[in-house]
């Protein structure tokens, strides 16, 4: 009898914990309502010690059920495509979408502002999953990044300014947190270019 646990496939673990992420957006947006949005104060604030926290909250908070809603479907697609080539490396990807959105939120936004949701993750998924499978040279990785952006290619025009009540500058820092993170996580052997299938993590 095998006394050895087989690891559980990493798409599965990818969609366990994708759903337990948004699962974790409505639970929040839910006590959010019942608390009459007290949650909201707890977003990016831009140059203020308070909003300090929002760096690491807001991409959990979302303004009404409306703005949750229209995150719910892309946090699903694009953060099990994250995860789903390799658990530690999509996490730690999310991670510095994470911090460098929000820390470019708060270095660089309007003053007197408030910005929380999901999108900043997004945004990063977006751009990093088009971008790692370039750098990595991975078959794989290149058919998910041509299929990321053409689906959503038009929701990176998000990132310019021009639309009121939308943190543009939360879709910008996040792209370039997700670019960042593509970067940094290449897996791609030195001196073996065009070699798709050598890997020698990074992190």
């Amino acid at each position: 009898m095998p006394t050895a646990t087989a690891r559980e496939p990493a798409w599965k673990s990818a969609a366990l914990i994708t759903g337990g992420f948004v699962a974790l957006l409505w639970v929040l947006e839910i006590v959010d309502t019942a608390s009459n949005h007290a949650l909201d104060a707890y977003g990016v604030q831009p140059r203020t010690e308070d909003g300090l926290v929002g760096i690491a909250l807001a991409p959990v908070l979302h303004f009404g059920f409306d703005h949750l809603v229209s995150n719910t479907v892309p946090v699903i697609v694009l953060g099990f495509l994250t995860l789903a080539t390799g658990i530690a490396r999509g996490l730690l990807a999310t991670a510095i979408i994470w911090v460098v959105g929000g820390l470019g939120v708060w270095l660089f936004a309007q003053p007197s502002s408030n910005h929380a949701g999901a999108s900043v993750l997004i945004f990063g998924w977006i751009v990093y999953l088009v971008v790692r499978g370039f750098l990595n040279r991975h078959t794989m990785e290149i058919f998910v990044g041509v299929g990321v952006f053409l689906v959503y290619s038009s929701v990176l025009l998000g990132v310019l300014p021009g639309t009121p009540g939308v943190s543009w500058q939360g879709h910008l820092f996040g792209a370039i947190g997700g670019f960042l993170a593509a970067r940094m996580l290449t897996t791609r052997r030195a001196g073996r270019v065009g070699d798709g299938d050598s890997y020698r993590p990074t992190y």
